[in-house]
């Protein structure tokens, strides 16, 4: 029981957390992507971000949507490069990419994935 209360609290955090920064620095569309992979996230049976720190998880979020997504090139919009990111949260650039890739890893992500393109790569 414990853990369904922790899995919603991170959950929220973490969407809060992805939410900010995409009404900051993106758009609606990679707000609902970040929703949509917390939500698969909290799903698993070992819930990745249970452990670690959060901030780390929200950065790790949206720069695997971003690699997807073209984020980091800039002939694309939104830009947004991976040490923005980073900074916002105050990770570092290596763990967090770590992360990205566990989570693209993790959920099969590849580039022009139907279910994590942005409207504009479909």
């Amino acid at each position: 029981m414990k853990d369904k209360v922790a899995i919603e609290e991170k959950s929220k955090k973490l969407a809060e957390m992805t939410a900010s920064f995409c009404d900051e620095k993106l758009d609606d569309d990679y707000k609902q992507l970040c929703q949509k992979l917390i939500i698969k996230m909290k799903r698993k049976r070992n819930v990745p971000f249970l452990s670690g720190k959060l901030e780390i998880w929200a950065a790790a979020i949206i720069y695997a949507l971003g690699r997807l997504n073209f984020l980091f090139d800039k002939s694309f919009e939104p830009y947004v490069s991976g040490d923005d990111i980073c900074d916002y949260f105050g990770t570092s650039r290596s763990t967090t990419s770590q992360k990205a890739r566990l989570i693209l890893d993790t959920f099969k992500m590849t580039y022009y994935d139907d279910e994590f393109s942005t409207t504009r790569m479909r």
